[in-house]
């Protein structure tokens, strides 16, 4: 497993989010990064939504992984959101998606954005891992498994 302690701090963990369409998702992940990055929601929700206008994040199993740059933002930042009802996202399998993992990047990011999209994407590809996220019982039980890595627990 990958740890993904460089982009999530605990309060960007949040669960039991009700949102009945994307755009709803979208503007409860953007009300969670404004406080996160010191930003604007409604900013940071019509980035991400131009972002998905572009074609659907949601990449399949459930899961989606939306994202955006942002002017003046100093490090990638994500942003973890467990629906309380999973919808339609428009996801490459016709899923609807219930896990949503946001990534904001500064706007100079190139590389960096892409590696943090790479490993997101990998570590929400595991069906296994998958099913631990959606069986945690809180957001600090979200955030223990999304942080840890496996190297430290086989020490």
């Amino acid at each position: 497993m990958t740890d993904l302690s460089d982009l999530l701090r605990p309060e960007a963990v949040l669960t039991g989010v009700a949102a009945a369409t994307k755009k709803a998702v979208l503007a409860s992940v953007a009300a969670a990064a404004a406080g996160i990055v010191d930003g604007d929601a409604r900013d940071i929700g019509e980035r991400l939504a131009a972002r998905e206008k572009l074609g659907s994040t949601g990449f399949g199993y459930g899961v989606a992984l939306p994202h955006a740059r942002l002017p003046g933002l100093a490090v990638v930042t994500g942003v973890f959101v467990r629906l309380a009802q999973p919808i339609d996202f428009g996801a490459v399998d016709d899923l609807p998606v219930d896990l949503v993992f946001a990534l904001l990047s500064p706007v100079e990011a190139g590389a960096d954005h892409l590696k943090a999209l790479a490993r997101v994407s990998r570590q929400l590809r595991d069906r296994a891992f998958l099913a631990k996220l959606r069986g945690a019982a809180s957001c600090d039980a979200l955030y223990a498994l999304l942080c840890e890595d496996q190297a430290r627990d086989a020490a």
